[in-house]
């Protein structure tokens, strides 16, 4: 399905707000990553099971792959950034968070997925466990 251009529509609301930005341009805003990768970020409700904040409100960061970039390739998100009584409530906090705030979250998300990630590029982990590289993989 082919993009569309929609013109943006300054009425609906504060464009450097996370929840303005989705509603003048009628889409999601998009962010660089830290680790190079383009994502598209949504704001999603859930239950928190505390009777006293019921619901709560997070960032979801859609990964997208480098090449094909119409193919989701994976996902960041963070903890809730918002509690309270409604799902409305909840979604409007994180609604109006900036797009420097939000891009931040990004950040710190991507980061702290890298925290548990292997630090060793896979080539040369598939050298060291025995992988055919056409190499040898031992120096001399």
């Amino acid at each position: 399905m082919p993009g569309q251009h929609l013109p943006a529509d300054h009425s609906r609301g504060d464009a450097n707000t996370i929840g303005g930005y989705a509603a003048v341009h009628g889409r999601p805003a998009a962010f660089e990553g830290p680790d190079g990768l383009s994502y598209s970020v949504e704001i999603v409700t859930a239950p928190t099971g505390h009777p006293e904040r019921a619901w709560g409100a997070y960032l979801l960061f859609v990964q997208w792959a480098r090449i094909g970039a119409a193919t989701p390739s994976g996902h960041v998100e963070t903890d809730f950034l918002a509690e309270a009584d409604t799902e409305a409530d909840a979604h409007a906090v994180v609604a109006s968070l900036s797009l420097s705030e939000v891009r931040a979250a990004l950040h710190a998300a991507v980061a702290e997925r890298a925290e548990g990630a292997p630090r060793r590029r896979w080539w040369d982990v598939m050298r060291d466990e025995g992988g055919d590289t056409g190499a040898s993989g031992a120096a001399e």
